[in-house]
Formats: C-alpha cells, structure tokens, sequence
C-alpha cells in the first residue's frame, strides 16, 4: 500500500506524512508508528484499509528520528509536539475540512493519547498499546494506564491476546477489542480491520 509522501517541518527536524486518500472523505485519521518500527508494520496498513473503506483519508506519519535513519526514539516531549506540529500543518493543508482522529501503534498509540486534546481529534486509535513497560524481574510493575485515560475522547484498543506489554481495561468512552496474536498484531488481519472498521462506523454516527 503506497501514498504520496510530504515532508513536513518541525521544531525537532522534518517529518514526512504518507497521504492515503479516501474517495469521499468524511474524516480523517492521523497514525504514529512505534519506537523502533516504521509506517510500513501489518497492523496500521491493516488500520489504514480499513479506514479508507469507511471513506476516511489516512495520514501515516514519520516522526523526525525515523526519517533521519534512526531506530532509537526520540524523548516523549519531542515527539509529542513533532506530532501536534504536523496535525496542524495537514489541517491546514490536505485534510483542511476533515474531523479528525488520531491514533499509531505501540509508543505511537501513546503519542495520540498524549496529545489528543491539543490536536482536535474527536478519536483515538491505540493499536497494541503498551499498558505495562518493561520492568526487571521483582520490580513492581507500572501502568500507563493514565495516558489512555486522559485522551479525553473516545478511544478504541486493539490488543493481542498474547501481549507481552499487556491489555488495557475497558472504560467510560474506551471500547477494547482483543484479538489473536501478540505485540505484533500479526496473527488476525481480518480481525483488525472489522474492529477498526465497526468503530469508525459508530464514531461517524456520534458526530454526525
């Protein structure tokens, strides 16, 4: 699955989103990838396909680290207004008149939470969000349970049963769908895309 690719100036270096436009847009949809992926992983073209279906456009955005050839991400705080530069510089541009929502897998699942409010978006997309870091043998386990919980918007969580990271709890405005699979989101691409798909469904029918 190809776009056409922008390049997008930020505070901390150039971005570049990859434009897939719906035939009829009714929204769009901003995806992050995750700390050490890139655009191109099964489970957001599997997002993509879908939302193209449901006639949403899709931007798959590279955080600046990933386009300079890095693997190692950069601090939270920059990709977190790397991110809300480009959702302003496409609202202006190519998805000028669209609602918005927003969302990546893994450490891009974060991102969108993080930064939901101050993008606009009326949605959020976590797919294989990493509830629980890493932690070494004994220590107590922590929870990043509070970034999903502050999106302050309607949230969908797409989970592999087997996630090594963990699954998210359901919650007021925060639908979890598990599937077959791990961390990757490999194993059920069929899966994927009906979750994602029905979701977008009912998220049109709130806002419209």
């Amino acid at each position: 699955m190809t776009g056409a690719a922008i390049e997008l100036d930020t505070p901390h270096g150039t971005a570049r989103a990859h434009l897939h436009g719906a035939g009829e847009p009714r929204a769009a949809l901003l995806l992050g990838h995750g700390a050490g992926g890139g655009v191109a992983a099964p489970d957001l073209l599997a997002a993509t396909e879908a939302a193209l279906a449901q006639q949403v456009s899709v931007a798959l955005v590279e955080q600046p680290y990933r386009v300079a050839g890095r693997r190692s991400a950069a601090p939270a705080h920059q990709l977190d207004t790397t991110w809300t530069a480009v959702a302003e510089q496409l609202r202006d541009g190519p998805l000028a008149g669209l609602p918005l929502l927003a969302g990546g897998r893994s450490a891009g699942a974060r991102v969108a939470c993080r930064t939901a409010g101050a993008v606009g978006a009326i949605g959020v997309l976590c797919l294989a969000f990493p509830l629980h870091p890493p932690a070494r043998a004994g220590a107590e386990r922590k929870t990043r349970l509070p970034e999903l919980e502050a999106a302050g918007v309607p949230v969908l969580v797409v989970q592999g049963q087997n996630d090594r990271f963990g699954i998210p709890p359901a919650g007021p405005d925060r639908e979890v769908v598990v599937i077959r699979g791990d961390h990757g989101l490999k194993s059920d691409k069929p899966a994927l895309v009906a979750a994602v798909s029905a979701w977008l469904s009912e998220l049109s029918g709130r806002s419209g």
